[in-house]
């Protein structure tokens, strides 16, 4: 039952309804027990005043041989006289059910046997359409040939159905009183309770936009600590976010300063004076080399934030790894001729079992590529040691464990720096290799946004060059 309709759930609202639901039930709860309380309270004076006046009544009736007599006293006319608000029947039978006396409609009480002389059983019943209540007592013969008398004396419950009425009206009057200031008790403490949230909410309010210092658990009720304790969470985690964010964007205007810088310095090259048309040719084979790093440094950043920014929701659909490799593969084999590299597939076909998962195809295959590029990029070949790439894809549909392995035999890289080789733009010093340092961040992204693993390992333990392997392990159910 909601008290208040809304268009948008308020906790106050709902405190309210839990508090003022429960008490409006109860008040016809309470108006049917104090009903049925007042009426045992009104029907206990005049049970009692109706027994001791059949007492009375007996004690007018003579026992003769068998033959019951009535003599009717003054006193005794009054009790059976009727006033404004009810009526008073007796009646007076002999042991045969003969009439003697009085009113011959009064039912007579359904026990089996009589009561004992002298004892009154009282019950209910209706004389002439109207409820009554009954009061029987049998009277002794004085012999036993002879069955006792039966005396009931009968009254109307109008008395008793007024008095009741008294009795609710001063019990449920004041009640009603009372609930409206009830309810603006309750809600009066729930505006109290409720005002620890006020003030943290202005507290955040007057913040200024760069302050994501912890609010002060200390200063607001237990009950709150948790919702307080979850926002310095979050300030923490957008602290390091911007922090993030923020180095990224300083180290990614470091990195494109370079090529823009050489690219001006070129241009400026090749328009000075008396340059010949081989110095022109080289200041322009500069730019464009100079071009083609700013080129990829951009492209980097625009796929390290795409998969940043597909990390909420990403679209997952059956995306089969060996057939997406295959044609990364396929895709960088010129560029590794071109650097007389031996680039390869060497794994699974396309739709064997356990090789389809749920994914993002585009997001999965830039994970590849910047794997592939890598390999490329730092794989040194030469006539005497040709350089060596070899792409794996690897499938257990039994223990659901799926590998993408990119391994190579350039010159590794060292323990000290295979944690920091996922960092954007770090490279490993010494190396003269083109890149931006964003592939393996990239890779890294992709990789979390589905639940795998990177490991970075020798490919060749104990020779040298040792190379380098990648691994990604996916692990999951494959679709069905």
């Amino acid at each position: 039952m909601k008290l208040f309709q809304r268009a948008q759930r308020s906790l106050f609202g709902e405190i309210l309804d839990w508090m003022l639901t429960p008490l409006l039930l109860l008040v016809p709860v309470s108006i049917g027990v104090t009903w049925l309380v007042a009426q045992g309270i009104a029907n206990a004076p005049y049970d009692r005043a109706l027994e001791h006046n059949v007492k009375a009544l007996a004690e007018l009736v003579t026992v003769k041989e068998g033959h019951a007599q009535f003599v009717l006293s003054q006193s005794a006319r009054e009790i059976l006289r009727a006033d404004e608000t009810g009526h008073v029947y007796y009646q007076l039978l002999d042991g045969y059910d003969n009439l003697l006396s009085g009113e011959r409609d009064i039912p007579q009480p359904g026990l089996d046997e009589p009561l004992p002389p002298g004892q009154v059983f009282l019950h209910n019943s209706d004389v002439h359409g109207q409820p009554v209540r009954v009061a029987s007592m049998w009277i002794a013969s004085g012999t036993d040939d002879v069955p006792p008398t039966l005396l009931q004396l009968a009254e109307t419950r109008e008395k008793q159905s007024v008095l009741a009425a008294e009795i609710i009206k001063g019990v449920l009057l004041p009640q009603f009183a009372i609930l409206p200031l009830a309810v603006l008790l309750i809600w009066l403490a729930l505006v109290r309770g409720i005002k620890p949230l006020s003030v943290v909410e202005a507290r955040i309010r007057e913040r200024r936009p760069g302050d994501l210092s912890p609010l002060d658990e200390s200063s607001v009720p237990l009950e709150v600590v948790p919702l307080v304790s979850s926002v310095n969470e979050l300030l923490d985690k957008l602290n390091d976010s911007i922090g993030t964010q923020k180095r990224f964007l300083a180290d990614a205007a470091h990195q494109l300063k370079t090529p823009l810088a050489g690219l001006r310095m070129q241009a400026d090259l090749a328009q000075r004076e008396g340059a010949n048309a081989d110095e022109l040719k080289q200041s322009l084979k500069q730019i464009g080399r100079a071009s083609k790093r700013a080129t990829h440094t951009v492209n980097q950043l625009l796929s390290l934030a795409r998969a940043e920014g597909n990390s909420a929701n990403a679209h997952h659909q059956p995306c089969d790894l060996a057939k997406l490799t295959i044609e990364v593969v396929r895709e960088a084999v010129p560029r590794a001729i071109e650097k007389r590299i031996d680039l390869g597939y060497d794994g699974v076909e396309p739709g064997a079992p356990g090789v389809v998962f749920d994914g993002n195809a585009t997001l999965l295959k830039e994970l590849v590529r910047n794997l592939v590029d890598n390999a490329i990029n730092y794989t040194p070949s030469t006539p005497e040691r040709p350089g060596l790439i070899t792409v794996r894809v690897l499938a257990d549909p039994f223990g659901h464990v799926l590998l993408l392995q990119v391994e190579d035999n350039g010159p590794g890289i060292a323990e000290a720096d295979r944690e920091l080789v996922f960092e954007p733009f770090y490279r490993v010093l010494g190396n003269e290799a083109d890149g931006s340092g964003l592939g393996l961040p990239i890779v890294l992204e992709i990789a979390n946004q589905h639940r795998a693993q990177v490991k970075l390992e020798d490919a060749h333990p104990g020779k040298q060059p040792p190379g380098a392997l990648f691994t990604v392990r996916f692990e999951g159910e494959q679709p069905s």
